[in-house]
Protein backbone atom coordinates (compact mmCIF):
# COMPACT_ATOMS: atom_id res chain seq x y z
CA UNK A 1 0.00 0.00 0.00
CA UNK A 2 1.22 3.46 -0.88
CA UNK A 3 0.52 6.66 1.06
CA UNK A 4 1.22 10.21 -0.08
CA UNK A 5 1.34 13.20 2.30
CA UNK A 6 1.26 16.61 0.65
CA UNK A 7 2.94 18.94 3.12
CA UNK A 8 4.79 16.45 5.32
CA UNK A 9 5.26 18.58 8.41
CA UNK A 10 5.08 18.20 12.17
CA UNK A 11 1.87 16.17 12.39
CA UNK A 12 2.76 13.88 9.50
CA UNK A 13 5.94 12.98 11.35
CA UNK A 14 3.76 11.10 13.86
CA UNK A 15 1.59 9.37 11.24
CA UNK A 16 4.37 8.08 9.01
CA UNK A 17 5.89 5.67 11.59
CA UNK A 18 2.42 4.21 12.25
CA UNK A 19 1.90 3.59 8.55
CA UNK A 20 5.39 2.17 8.11
CA UNK A 21 4.79 -0.25 10.98
CA UNK A 22 1.85 -1.64 8.99
CA UNK A 23 3.94 -2.07 5.83
CA UNK A 24 2.93 1.10 3.97
CA UNK A 25 5.30 2.88 1.61
CA UNK A 26 5.09 6.56 2.51
CA UNK A 27 6.02 9.48 0.28
CA UNK A 28 5.87 13.07 1.48
CA UNK A 29 6.42 16.47 -0.02
CA UNK A 30 8.65 19.11 1.50
CA UNK A 31 9.87 22.54 0.49
CA UNK A 32 13.40 22.14 1.81
CA UNK A 33 13.78 19.39 4.46
CA UNK A 34 14.22 15.99 2.77
CA UNK A 35 16.43 14.65 5.57
CA UNK A 36 13.66 15.24 8.13
CA UNK A 37 11.25 13.17 6.01
CA UNK A 38 13.78 10.37 5.58
CA UNK A 39 14.30 10.30 9.35
CA UNK A 40 10.54 9.83 9.81
CA UNK A 41 10.49 6.99 7.26
CA UNK A 42 9.06 8.85 4.26
CA UNK A 43 10.53 9.16 0.78
CA UNK A 44 10.84 12.91 0.10
CA UNK A 45 9.66 14.84 -2.95
CA UNK A 46 10.32 18.55 -3.36
CA UNK A 47 7.23 20.68 -3.85
CA UNK A 48 7.49 23.19 -5.37
CA UNK A 49 10.13 21.81 -7.70
CA UNK A 50 9.28 18.22 -8.57
CA UNK A 51 5.65 18.46 -9.67
CA UNK A 52 5.87 15.66 -12.23
CA UNK A 53 6.91 13.12 -9.61
CA UNK A 54 4.22 14.42 -7.25
CA UNK A 55 1.67 13.82 -10.01
CA UNK A 56 2.94 10.25 -10.39
CA UNK A 57 2.63 9.75 -6.62
CA UNK A 58 -0.96 11.06 -6.64
CA UNK A 59 -1.86 8.64 -9.44
CA UNK A 60 -0.40 5.65 -7.61
CA UNK A 61 -1.43 6.34 -4.02
CA UNK A 62 -3.89 4.24 -2.03
CA UNK A 63 -4.17 6.92 0.67
CA UNK A 64 -3.51 10.64 0.33
CA UNK A 65 -3.32 13.20 3.14
CA UNK A 66 -3.45 16.92 2.40
CA UNK A 67 -1.56 18.68 5.19
CA UNK A 68 -0.64 21.83 3.27
CA UNK A 69 -2.76 24.76 4.39
CA UNK A 70 -4.13 27.68 2.36
CA UNK A 71 -1.59 30.21 1.18
CA UNK A 72 -2.86 33.71 0.52
CA UNK A 73 -6.42 32.47 0.32
CA UNK A 74 -5.66 29.70 -2.17
CA UNK A 75 -5.23 25.97 -1.57
CA UNK A 76 -1.79 25.07 -2.99
CA UNK A 77 -2.57 21.39 -3.61
CA UNK A 78 -5.68 22.23 -5.60
CA UNK A 79 -3.90 25.05 -7.43
CA UNK A 80 -1.17 22.69 -8.64
CA UNK A 81 -2.84 19.28 -8.83
CA UNK A 82 -6.64 19.58 -9.11
CA UNK A 83 -6.69 17.78 -12.47
CA UNK A 84 -4.51 15.00 -11.07
CA UNK A 85 -6.81 14.50 -8.10
CA UNK A 86 -9.79 14.39 -10.47
CA UNK A 87 -8.23 11.37 -12.17
CA UNK A 88 -6.90 9.70 -9.01
CA UNK A 89 -8.58 6.73 -7.37
CA UNK A 90 -7.28 6.48 -3.78
CA UNK A 91 -9.11 4.37 -1.24
CA UNK A 92 -8.86 7.25 1.25
CA UNK A 93 -8.31 10.99 0.95
CA UNK A 94 -7.86 13.17 4.03
CA UNK A 95 -7.71 16.94 4.47
CA UNK A 96 -6.37 18.58 7.64
CA UNK A 97 -8.42 21.65 8.56
CA UNK A 98 -8.90 23.52 11.83
CA UNK A 99 -11.54 24.07 14.49
CA UNK A 100 -11.12 27.76 13.61
CA UNK A 101 -13.85 27.19 11.01
CA UNK A 102 -16.42 27.39 13.85
CA UNK A 103 -15.41 30.88 14.91
CA UNK A 104 -16.10 32.37 18.33
CA UNK A 105 -18.78 30.69 20.49
CA UNK A 106 -18.18 32.63 23.70
CA UNK A 107 -16.99 29.45 25.40
CA UNK A 108 -19.88 27.30 24.14
CA UNK A 109 -19.71 23.82 22.66
CA UNK A 110 -19.44 22.94 18.97
CA UNK A 111 -19.58 19.61 17.17
CA UNK A 112 -19.33 18.55 13.53
CA UNK A 113 -22.93 19.65 12.86
CA UNK A 114 -22.34 23.21 14.08
CA UNK A 115 -22.57 26.10 11.65
CA UNK A 116 -19.29 27.31 10.19
CA UNK A 117 -18.85 30.94 11.25
CA UNK A 118 -15.13 31.81 11.15
CA UNK A 119 -14.14 35.11 12.71
CA UNK A 120 -10.54 35.30 11.43
CA UNK A 121 -8.97 35.38 7.97
CA UNK A 122 -7.30 32.04 8.65
CA UNK A 123 -10.66 30.49 9.53
CA UNK A 124 -12.33 31.91 6.43
CA UNK A 125 -9.54 30.55 4.24
CA UNK A 126 -10.02 27.11 5.78
CA UNK A 127 -13.78 27.17 5.18
CA UNK A 128 -13.13 28.04 1.54
CA UNK A 129 -10.54 25.26 1.24
CA UNK A 130 -12.88 22.69 2.81
CA UNK A 131 -15.60 23.66 0.36
CA UNK A 132 -13.26 23.46 -2.62
CA UNK A 133 -12.16 19.95 -1.64
CA UNK A 134 -15.76 18.88 -1.03
CA UNK A 135 -16.76 20.22 -4.46
CA UNK A 136 -13.92 18.33 -6.15
CA UNK A 137 -14.77 15.15 -4.26
CA UNK A 138 -18.43 15.39 -5.23
CA UNK A 139 -17.64 15.92 -8.92
CA UNK A 140 -15.14 13.07 -9.14
CA UNK A 141 -16.33 10.60 -6.49
CA UNK A 142 -13.29 11.01 -4.25
CA UNK A 143 -13.32 9.46 -0.73
CA UNK A 144 -12.73 12.73 1.10
CA UNK A 145 -12.47 12.97 4.91
CA UNK A 146 -12.02 16.30 6.71
CA UNK A 147 -10.28 16.57 10.08
CA UNK A 148 -10.74 19.78 12.06
CA UNK A 149 -7.75 20.01 14.38
CA UNK A 150 -7.63 21.90 17.67
CA UNK A 151 -4.42 23.57 18.88
CA UNK A 152 -1.56 21.13 18.26
CA UNK A 153 1.17 20.41 20.80
CA UNK A 154 3.75 17.68 21.30
CA UNK A 155 7.52 17.19 21.57
CA UNK A 156 9.20 20.49 20.78
CA UNK A 157 5.86 22.28 20.87
CA UNK A 158 5.16 22.65 24.55
CA UNK A 159 5.54 25.47 27.07
CA UNK A 160 8.59 24.11 28.89
CA UNK A 161 11.32 25.83 26.86
CA UNK A 162 9.75 29.28 27.29
CA UNK A 163 9.21 28.71 30.99
CA UNK A 164 12.83 27.73 31.47
CA UNK A 165 13.97 30.75 29.47
CA UNK A 166 11.73 33.05 31.47
CA UNK A 167 9.83 34.17 28.36
CA UNK A 168 6.51 32.36 28.94
CA UNK A 169 3.52 34.67 29.35
CA UNK A 170 0.32 34.01 31.24
CA UNK A 171 -2.22 36.08 29.33
CA UNK A 172 -5.61 36.14 31.06
CA UNK A 173 -8.79 36.85 29.16
CA UNK A 174 -11.84 36.07 31.34
CA UNK A 175 -13.90 33.24 29.91
CA UNK A 176 -11.29 32.26 27.31
CA UNK A 177 -11.33 28.53 26.49
CA UNK A 178 -9.22 26.60 23.97
CA UNK A 179 -9.28 22.98 22.87
CA UNK A 180 -6.00 21.16 22.22
CA UNK A 181 -4.70 17.89 20.80
CA UNK A 182 -1.39 16.04 21.06
CA UNK A 183 0.12 15.26 17.64
CA UNK A 184 0.32 11.55 18.51
CA UNK A 185 -3.45 11.51 18.96
CA UNK A 186 -3.98 13.21 15.60
CA UNK A 187 -1.94 10.42 14.03
CA UNK A 188 -3.98 7.66 15.64
CA UNK A 189 -7.24 9.32 14.53
CA UNK A 190 -6.01 9.48 10.94
CA UNK A 191 -4.91 5.84 11.02
CA UNK A 192 -8.27 4.77 12.45
CA UNK A 193 -10.03 6.57 9.61
CA UNK A 194 -7.78 4.95 7.01
CA UNK A 195 -8.78 1.58 8.49
CA UNK A 196 -12.49 2.49 8.43
CA UNK A 197 -13.15 4.98 5.63
CA UNK A 198 -16.43 6.92 5.51
CA UNK A 199 -16.26 9.17 2.45
CA UNK A 200 -17.75 12.53 3.28
CA UNK A 201 -16.87 12.19 6.96
CA UNK A 202 -15.95 15.27 8.99
CA UNK A 203 -14.27 14.84 12.38
CA UNK A 204 -13.24 17.18 15.17
CA UNK A 205 -9.85 16.15 16.57
CA UNK A 206 -9.28 17.44 20.10
CA UNK A 207 -8.83 16.16 23.64
CA UNK A 208 -11.41 15.85 26.43
CA UNK A 209 -10.56 18.98 28.39
CA UNK A 210 -10.93 22.45 26.84
CA UNK A 211 -9.09 24.79 29.19
CA UNK A 212 -7.96 28.41 29.59
CA UNK A 213 -4.45 29.00 28.24
CA UNK A 214 -3.21 30.40 31.54
CA UNK A 215 -4.14 27.10 33.25
CA UNK A 216 -1.83 25.19 30.89
CA UNK A 217 1.07 27.57 31.53
CA UNK A 218 0.44 27.38 35.26
CA UNK A 219 0.42 23.58 35.30
CA UNK A 220 3.59 23.41 33.21
CA UNK A 221 5.35 25.77 35.64
CA UNK A 222 4.23 23.58 38.54
CA UNK A 223 5.62 20.47 36.82
CA UNK A 224 8.97 22.19 36.39
CA UNK A 225 8.99 23.63 39.89
CA UNK A 226 9.32 27.14 38.47
CA UNK A 227 7.59 30.32 39.58
CA UNK A 228 4.23 31.05 38.02
CA UNK A 229 4.58 33.77 35.36
CA UNK A 230 2.71 36.90 36.39
CA UNK A 231 -0.82 37.26 35.07
CA UNK A 232 -1.21 39.79 32.25
CA UNK A 233 -4.56 41.27 31.33
CA UNK A 234 -5.36 40.49 27.69
CA UNK A 235 -6.95 43.92 27.26
CA UNK A 236 -3.72 45.78 28.02
CA UNK A 237 -1.01 43.20 27.26
CA UNK A 238 1.59 44.12 24.63
CA UNK A 239 1.03 41.43 21.96
CA UNK A 240 1.61 41.10 18.24
CA UNK A 241 -1.50 41.09 16.03
CA UNK A 242 -0.88 37.40 15.31
CA UNK A 243 -0.65 36.49 19.00
CA UNK A 244 -3.72 38.56 19.81
CA UNK A 245 -5.70 36.86 17.03
CA UNK A 246 -5.45 33.52 18.83
CA UNK A 247 -7.59 34.99 21.59
CA UNK A 248 -10.31 36.14 19.17
CA UNK A 249 -12.21 32.87 19.55
CA UNK A 250 -13.36 30.98 22.62
CA UNK A 251 -15.09 27.61 22.35
CA UNK A 252 -15.26 24.06 23.59
CA UNK A 253 -14.97 21.42 20.86
CA UNK A 254 -16.65 18.03 21.14
CA UNK A 255 -14.63 14.93 20.23
CA UNK A 256 -17.47 12.43 20.66
CA UNK A 257 -17.52 11.37 17.00
CA UNK A 258 -13.92 10.14 16.80
CA UNK A 259 -14.59 7.96 19.84
CA UNK A 260 -18.00 6.69 18.81
CA UNK A 261 -17.34 6.11 15.11
CA UNK A 262 -13.60 5.44 14.91
CA UNK A 263 -13.18 3.78 18.29
CA UNK A 264 -10.38 6.15 19.28
CA UNK A 265 -9.12 6.08 22.84
CA UNK A 266 -6.97 9.14 23.35
CA UNK A 267 -3.39 8.59 24.46
CA UNK A 268 -3.39 12.04 26.08
CA UNK A 269 -6.99 12.86 27.04
CA UNK A 270 -6.07 16.22 28.60
CA UNK A 271 -3.19 18.68 28.76
CA UNK A 272 -2.07 17.36 32.14
CA UNK A 273 -1.41 13.88 30.72
CA UNK A 274 0.22 15.36 27.63
CA UNK A 275 2.55 17.70 29.51
CA UNK A 276 3.56 14.98 31.96
CA UNK A 277 4.50 12.72 29.04
CA UNK A 278 6.52 15.48 27.38
CA UNK A 279 8.46 16.07 30.57
CA UNK A 280 9.12 12.35 31.04
CA UNK A 281 10.44 12.14 27.50
CA UNK A 282 12.71 15.14 28.06
CA UNK A 283 14.14 13.54 31.20
CA UNK A 284 14.55 10.05 29.77
CA UNK A 285 18.11 8.79 29.37
CA UNK A 286 19.51 9.21 25.87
Amino acid sequence: MKALILGHGYTAGFLTPLLRAEGWQVTGTTRDAPDRLRAAGAAPLLWPGDEDRVREAIAGADAILISAGPDGGHDPALADFAADFARARPRWLGYLSTTGVYGDRDGGWVDERSELAPSTRRGRDRVAAEQAWQDLAARHDLPLHIFRLAGIYGPGRGPFAKLRAGTARRIVKPGQIFSRIHAADIAQVLLASIHAPRPGGVYNVCDDDPAPPEAVIGHAAELLGLPLPPAEDYATADMTPMARSFYAESKRVSNDLIKRELGVRLIYPDYRAGLAALLRAENAPA
